[in-house]
């Protein structure tokens, strides 16, 4: 396993990640967007989800691909970004074909971060027009850390931010990682700064600073956000050609990821969600085989990128969290 090109989750070919944020606001939206409609799935084990379409992800349902997926800061009044995406695919001529008109399908979650200090004083919702810039950005190469979805982000000790990672396995499937991380648990394992997901850093990506030495197994932690304040929100994507029930496995499996590289993780205060996301590009050559690769892979690259948009986040006035560069980069 090594990383992609680009080390991002648009590795996947044909996959685009469009940004924006508004500074004043301390909030943004991500959004993933491919060539042509592509298989999605979702597996959620936060016990604060707040999510839109969804439930068309499940695999007995009549729509089986979408056109987008949306993550945004804004809690739910930033559900509100998937509006803004939908017209912009709207006015591409994407959509599902219902007679003359075409719907797109764009699901969406959110992270909490009304809380971050950003004026939040607006009289009708930012977030329609953050998702529509953030479609209209849509490119292979965008921005980590203080970006996108993860603007706002805060942890329960760091500042938070946007992550990504790619890995390419031996069998040739490529796959990727896309995460707003705004979570009730720690990145870091000790007051060095040293990440959780240490052991699954390639190519120094977040530091190369290696696995903590001392840690205390026996901590308790206490919550520093209320019921609903905190969330990880992820994409994981690939080149396979899986169905949804494929694709659900995959999410379900990506959720090792989280829990390696956040302490704790999947609480009743966080909203943990990942969406899975199959362009369908490369045929499985023994299904069984690969969907358990696919699997492992999904975990080892999303606490990959987790600790990236750690690593990545940048100081703003104003900050109500140091962010990690600060403390520990050199």
């Amino acid at each position: 396993m090594k990383p992609g090109a680009r080390n991002l989750i648009t590795d996947v070919a044909g996959l685009r990640v469009g940004n924006a944020h508004d500074s004043a606001l301390r909030s943004g939206v991500s959004v993933l967007t491919g060539a042509r409609p592509f298989t999605a799935a979702v597996h959620v084990m936060g016990g604060a989800p707040g999510t839109r379409e969804t439930d068309l992800l499940a695999p007995d349902r009549l729509v089986q691909e979408v056109d987008a997926l949306v993550l945004s800061g804004g809690s739910a009044f930033g559900l509100g970004a998937c509006d803004g995406v939908m017209a912009g695919l709207r006015a591409q001529g994407r959509g599902f074909a219902v007679g003359a008109q075409r719907v797109p399908i764009v699901p969406g979650a959110i992270l909490f971060d009304l809380a971050n200090g950003g004026a939040k004083d607006w009289q009708d919702s930012p977030y329609p027009a953050l998702g529509r810039q953030a479609l209209d950005a849509a490119h292979t190469r965008f921005d980590l850390g203080s970006a996108g979805a993860g603007f706002g982000a805060m942890t329960g000790t760091l500042k938070g931010g946007l992550g990504s990672a790619s890995a390419v396995l031996e069998s040739g499937y490529t796959i990727g990682a896309l995460v707003a991380v705004n979570a009730l648990g720690s990145v870091t394992a000790d007051a060095q700064g040293h990440f959780w997901a240490a052991p699954w850093e390639l190519e120094a990506e977040f530091g190369g600073r290696g696995a903590a030495q001392h840690f205390a197994p026996e901590f308790e932690p206490e919550p520093t956000k209320r019921m609903g304040e905190a969330t990880t929100i992820a994409i994981i994507a690939t080149d396979a050609a899986l169905n949804q029930p494929q694709a659900t496995r995959m999410a379900t499996a990506a959720h090792d990821g989280m829990a390696r590289a956040i302490h704790p993780s999947h609480t009743p205060l966080d909203g943990d969600l990942i969406f899975a996301a199959a362009t369908g590009d490369r045929p499985l050559a023994d299904p069984l085989r690969d969907t358990f690769q696919l699997g492992h892979a999904a975990a080892c690259v999303l606490a990959r990128a987790i600790a990236r948009a750690i690593y990545e986040a940048s100081a703003s006035p104003g900050d109500l969290q140091p962010s990690w560069q600060k403390l520990y980069g050199t």
